[in-house]
């Protein structure tokens, strides 16, 4: 069975003191000779093996170098013009040096950023943290400087730092800190910054970095992982971890959610969502506010994990209030995620047409999941998707639905296996996918078995972050005519990992080496055209807060091309046709029209997507308020609608009840499936 990890190796977030440390760090952190070691037979694998069968060469050199300097500095906070034109010396020069054992150009890099670090911090603590502003001023800072130019001297980045400092010093401002208490925040703010690179970053830290633009370079599911960052992976793929079920990044100077992972008490609660960022984390009911913007990802995940039903405090800024937001607090309390958590789920809607009720199903689908390890006990009970949903569906067609929506939402993936069966039991039998190797050898994954659970009027609900598995699915379901795909275009990963222990190349019993994740085949759907990058195109688009160039595959430069093979023999089904998706487009074309709901949708999505973009925020006080209020206005009666899975659905509902409104155009659409218009 392959396993598509998808990007679901989701972080579970535990209380951990910060202790003393000095503010300047005396040391120099050095290469070890296993890193080297690593680095060859890592570069190695990946010229041999790698789907993309590229070497690495000069110019991948440079886009290495560009990468580790972005990692670094991805906000063009600390290095200026001077230090980015040395580092070209090392432009062309990373293949050889690898291919040599030699890593110290990671640490020749460090060492300078390090250096501008300190001299950011101690400016930042002995000038911009005492100063007083002038809030008046009508002033802008550009929070994504990434298409900004280096700063060309110190002075330049003073400018940068001041308009950083006054941006965080407004917002604790417009919170109702006094001075006092605005200074005190950001002093500790910025020393707790400080000690923390002096204490946590090790050399094999930097390594990491650094082996990771050399493998993203490839591509963006291609990763190095230290033997610690190994052990988190295992931990979390066995859902051994307690927390709240969430997987963050680092995106400038916040920690930002990038997945919500099913089950978990941050998805059930609804009240955090992907891209809000967290600003600061509290312990139990009453436990004091720890800020955390600055901080690295590890320190936070470490304050936010903890056991098992203990409470944890966040303050965040939600995503579709935009750079300008006020921290708004949630309590969460921590559960360890379960495998039963994480299983298809069924509902039913109830609503009336044309004088009659309708009765819709819905089954939930948070991943492609399956016990692999009761299975091979001989369990006759083993979980699987394709068992559980079809449990599901006999059990709501014994409860008289005339229709069906299979939610596949922010569904990350899981087992491919998995994602061909459960398509088997909607049509009769063929090919679901095919998959490419890296020695371009094919083959087809196949439903052999003939027998139909279900028949009847079918729409797959997807959205952005439906990924991996979840578009093997809805691509097939597509192709076969079987049903109709609504909602937004797929994220747009169409290949698979494997996962290589370098210990079976590196024989060093002093030092633990780590793991490659690295690309080595590539989905095709039935049609011969590729999932990846493009995904899997809705026959109804639903509106999208999201943009490609910023949510999903299309978002990594290195990213793997779309392209197409010969497609393979298969029967569509006579269900679906060109006459019949034109009957449902102009259907909800009049529904955006006519429907009050479905209008707010368009309305909240487009100011969510214009929030989404927007990276300027005015440092004038009270433009600033004004910015909040409108925002916060906006979004007063709704939040992005991304998800159902935030919170389960009542066995039975009806269609008014329904706060979502995506699931709600998808029932509707089996409506207008169920009436004698269509077809």
């Amino acid at each position: 069975m392959i396993r598509i990890s998808g990007f679901l190796s989701g972080l579970f977030l535990s209380v951990t003191a910060l202790a003393n440390a000095p503010l300047t760090d005396t040391t120099t952190l050095k290469a070890k000779p296993v890193f080297g070691k690593e680095a060859k037979v890592v570069t190695y694998i990946l010229d041999n093996h790698h789907y993309r069968k590229i070497q690495l060469n000069d110019s991948l050199s440079a886009v290495i170098l560009d990468d580790y300097i972005k990692s670094l500095d991805n906000n063009k906070s600390y290095f200026i013009a001077a230090d980015i034109q040395s580092f070209q010396k090392y432009r062309t020069q990373i293949d050889d040096l690898t291919k040599n054992e030699n890593v110290q150009v990671a640490f020749d890099v460090y060492t300078v950023f390090k250096k501008r670090f300190d001299e950011r911090m101690r400016y930042v603590l002995s000038t911009l943290v005492k100063q007083q502003f002038d809030y008046t001023a009508d002033e802008y800072f550009e929070s994504d400087r990434d298409k900004e130019p280096w700063a060309k001297s110190e002075a330049e980045l003073n400018e940068v730092w001041r308009k950083i400092i006054k941006n965080q010093a407004l917002s604790l401002k417009l919170t109702g800190k006094s001075p006092q208490d605005i200074e005190k925040t950001l002093t500790e703010r910025y020393e707790r910054l400080m000690k923390s690179y002096a204490r946590d970053v090790s050399s094999q830290d930097v390594f990491s970095i650094y082996m990771n633009s050399i493998t993203g370079a490839y591509d963006p599911h291609t990763n190095y992982m230290s033997p610690s960052e190994a052990d988190r992976f295992k931990q979390a793929i066995s859902l051994s971890l307690e927390g709240i079920g969430a997987r963050l990044q680092l995106d400038n100077d916040y920690t930002k959610v990038v997945e919500l992972v099913p089950g978990g008490p941050a998805i059930k609660s609804n009240l955090i969502h992907v891209n809000d960022r967290i600003v600061a984390v509290g312990q139990g009911e009453k436990g004091e506010w720890v800020d955390v913007i600055g901080w690295r990802i590890d320190d936070v995940v470490k304050l936010i994990k903890g056991p098992k039903g203990t409470t944890v405090r966040l303050q965040i800024l939600p995503a579709e209030l935009g750079v300008s937001a006020k921290p708004q607090e949630i309590k969460l309390v921590r559960e360890k995620i379960k495998l039963e958590d994480q299983q298809a789920k069924k509902s039913m809607i109830k609503y009336m047409k044309d004088g009659k009720e309708t009765r819709v199903g819905v089954i939930v689908l948070p991943n492609f999941y399956m016990d692999f390890e009761a299975y091979q006990k001989g369990d006759p009970n083993y979980n699987s998707t394709t068992r559980d949903v079809r449990k599901l569906i006999k059990e709501l067609q014994a409860e008289g639905i005339s229709g069906l929506v299979m939610d596949l939402r922010n569904n990350g993936g899981g087992s491919l296996a998995e994602a061909i069966d459960l398509t088997g039991i909607f049509i009769k039998e063929g090919p679901v996918v095919q998959v490419k190797n890296s020695a371009n050898r094919i083959e087809v994954g196949s439903d052999d078995d003939p027998e139909i659970t279900y028949n009847g009027p079918l729409v797959v609900l997807t959205n952005r972050f439906s990924a991996s598995a979840s578009e093997i699915f809805a691509g097939a379901i597509q192709d076969y005519n079987r049903g109709v795909v609504v909602g937004e275009s797929t994220y747009g990963k169409g290949t698979v990992q494997q996962i290589i222990d370098l210990d079976r190349f590196i024989n060093d019993p002093s030092n633990d080496v780590g793991q490659l994740k690295i690309t080595f085949q590539k989905f095709y759907r039935v049609t011969g055209s590729s999932t990846q990058h493009r995904g899997v195109v809705p026959d109804i688009k639903l509106p999208s807060a999201l943009d490609p160039e910023q949510f999903g595959e299309s978002s990594s430069p290195s990213a793997l091309p779309w392209d197409e093979i010969r497609g393979t023999l298969y029967q569509k089904t006579p269900l679906i046709n060109a006459k019949i998706l034109t009957a449902l487009n102009k259907l909800y074309a009049n529904r955006l029209k006519t429907d009050p709901k479905l209008a707010k949708l368009v309305s909240d999505t487009e100011e969510t997507r214009k929030s989404l973009k927007d990276t300027r925020v005015s440092l004038n006080e009270a433009v600033r308020k004004k910015e909040i209020e409108e925002a916060e206005r906006k979004a007063a009666s709704s939040r992005m609608n991304t998800r159902l899975q935030d919170q389960e659905l009542p066995q039975v509902s009806t269609l008014e009840d329904l706060g979502d409104e995506y699931l709600r155009e998808g029932v509707l659409i089996v409506g207008d499936l169920l009436s004698s218009k269509i077809g």
